[in-house]
């Protein structure tokens, strides 16, 4: 006799998740789908309710001291995004970096099939234990998770003909690359500088070095406490944190010169560049993060700060480019309509600080060079070979050092 199936039973929640992710563009392959449909996922976060569990969105299941994630179940649509671009197929042998809640390794499992087999790493043993458990209670028996740092790669396991990174990540260890097939796959939810990061699939490239073979726009929490952990800090600019700027390791200058820099003369300058409605801005922050000197950089600001008239940004999940003392950030006002009838926005920059101006007419004119010259422009990331720096903006390639391997974006 069938199990009767609610709108609240796991099933229906499932089958409600998938759509969802389906809808947004991603599983666009039938297996991942499949395993999306397989695995319980409210089997692996015991600890909240249906809802939650199946909700295109994260879980948080470990945070730090500072309330910052430390671990969580990923929202299932960046899961499928990423599944999608590593392309798993039966049989393979797949290294994940990131144990988390053991989910993405159980969806992994079934892709892989019975003759493939999948190794997950995580730094923190409660972690690990909490994964294991979990997969084991649903006897997946073709996984096993290993405690140590996911940035050396699992030699014992070696070689693998796919390697994902479920943690964001700043640097590219050797050991990953190292460790796959001649031709094997890498997967990263890559940090490119400041607070860009876009998800990476890496095959190796016919004259050496790597070249990507797929691209999307994503953020993961961090790799930490090992080789390649990406530290992360945030700045309280109004005092209240109602406006923050979070910066990274990159960010060498004086901090605390930020402080109060919203009190400051505010400088406003509009570009002429326009965005449609629903039209991403991601390529526009890829070249703004690749050409100021301080990067683009996340800063989260409360409602109450717009409200009062304190800031003005194009969204509250505003982007901004911080410099010696003074900060530009992005902001947008209504520019007509388009020939369908919807809204355009302007992109504006507002500048505040002793050279707030220069800095806001800087971040000006670098948007109308990406309007003019780029914007119809596909991009590629590359490992080069080597650290030869073959940078040449004008021409919209760009070398973006960083530890253990530079990252190229080439505007092509």
């Amino acid at each position: 006799m069938n199990a009767i199936v609610t709108e609240t039973s796991p099933e229906a929640l499932r089958e409600a998740m998938i759509d969802k992710v389906k809808d947004a563009g991603y599983a666009r392959s039938r297996s991942v789908e499949e395993a999306l449909r397989a695995v319980e996922r409210h089997h692996y976060v015991p600890d909240v309710d249906l809802a939650a569990a199946y909700a295109n969105d994260i879980v948080v299941t470990k945070r730090g001291a500072d309330d910052a994630v430390l671990s969580c179940a990923s929202q299932p649509g960046i899961v499928a995004l990423l599944l999608d671009q590593l392309d798993v197929q039966r049989g393979h042998r797949v290294l994940e970096i990131g144990a988390g809640t053991g989910y993405n390794a159980a969806l992994l499992a079934h892709l892989v099939g019975e003759d493939g087999h999948v190794t997950t790493i995580d730094v923190d043993a409660d972690i690990v234990e909490h994964a294991r458990e979990r997969l084991a209670a649903t006897d997946i028996d073709n996984v096993d998770v290993v405690l140590g740092d996911g940035a050396c790669g699992h030699q014992p396991g070696a070689p693998y003909d796919r390697i994902i990174a479920s943690v964001g990540v700043y640097g590219i260890p050797d050991g990953w690359l190292s460790q796959l097939v001649s031709a094997g796959r890498l997967v990263i939810p890559a940090r490119i500088r400041g607070g860009v990061s876009r998800s990476l699939a890496f095959e190796r490239a016919p004259g050496g070095g790597w070249r990507s073979v797929d691209d999307a726009m994503c953020g993961f929490v961090p790799l930490r406490d090992g080789v390649a952990d990406d530290p992360r800090r945030r700045v309280d600019l109004t005092g209240d944190n109602s406006v923050k700027l979070q910066m990274h390791q990159e960010h060498t200058f004086d901090l605390g010169r930020l402080a109060g820099v919203l009190d400051q003369p505010r400088t406003e300058v509009w570009t002429g560049v326009n965005f449609g409605w629903m039209e991403s801005l991601e390529w526009m922050y890829l070249w703004l993060t690749c050409t100021m000197d301080g990067a683009l950089c996340s800063m989260p600001v409360e409602q109450a700060a717009i409200d009062s008239g304190l800031v003005t940004p194009m969204f509250r999940s505003a982007m901004a480019v911080p410099g010696e003392g003074e900060l530009a950030y992005l902001a947008g006002r209504p520019a007509g309509q388009d020939s369908n009838g919807r809204g355009l926005t302007e992109t504006g920059v507002v500048g505040h600080g002793p050279a707030g101006n220069r800095l806001a007419h800087r971040v000006a004119d670098e948007i109308r060079t990406w309007d003019r010259n780029f914007r119809n422009r596909a991009v590629r990331f590359e490992v080069p070979a080597d650290d030869t720096d073959l940078s040449h903006p004008s021409r919209g390639r760009f070398f973006l050092d960083r530890p253990h391997h530079p990252i190229a974006v080439v505007w092509q």
